[in-house]
């Protein structure tokens, strides 16, 4: 089987945050601030996850209200931070939109996402995972944690059912035409 056919049948993401959307690394401020730093090419696809109408949620160990901030702005609405126990946040996420598992994609980078992945249909992990997690990966990414994983991945599942831009859209989105550009 194509490994490009286990993400034909994704309709639900769900993403770490540490690891995944930030790069594993904090910078800890003289005050004991955290800052995190996350890739804008993994919000766009995020963004057109949710507008393509997939459904996308956090769940996270981290308490970052800045994180909150970035991430409703890109339009998810489903955000568990601070969890201690993230199969526990994963059942109250399924049970309250009535999820079937096989359908979602789960990407994680440490320990603390490993029973959440054994459950979903495609657990995936970045290229910088943890070896366990790595494991019991079906899908590694190429890209490290902070770098676009999430990018990777959704559009890998949004291509597949024609819903990714391809450069007619962009195109057209941009209000021109390559043929009206030769000259």
């Amino acid at each position: 089987m194509n490994y490009l056919e286990k993400f034909r049948d994704i309709h639900t993401f769900i993403f770490d945050v540490d690891g995944v959307l930030t790069n594993s690394e904090l910078i800890v401020l003289e005050n004991g601030r955290l800052l995190r730093k996350m890739n804008v090419r993994d919000g766009y696809a995020l963004k057109r996850a949710i507008k393509a109408g997939y459904r996308v949620c956090i769940i996270t160990g981290g308490k970052s209200s800045g994180v909150v901030v970035r991430l409703e702005a890109l339009g998810i609405v489903d955000i568990y931070k601070g969890v201690d126990d993230k199969l526990d946040a994963l059942d109250e996420y399924v049970d309250i939109y009535d999820i079937d598992l096989a359908g979602v994609l789960y990407m994680g980078d440490d320990i603390p996402d490993y029973e959440v992945m054994r459950r979903v249909g495609l657990p995936a992990c970045p290229a910088d995972a943890a070896i366990e997690i790595v494991q019991i990966s079906q899908y590694q990414s190429p890209i490290k944690g902070g770098a676009g994983c999430a990018r990777d991945v959704i559009e890998k599942v949004l291509k597949l059912h024609g819903k990714w831009p391809d450069h007619r859209d962009i195109e057209e989105e941009a209000g021109t035409k390559s043929d009206e550009n030769k000259i």
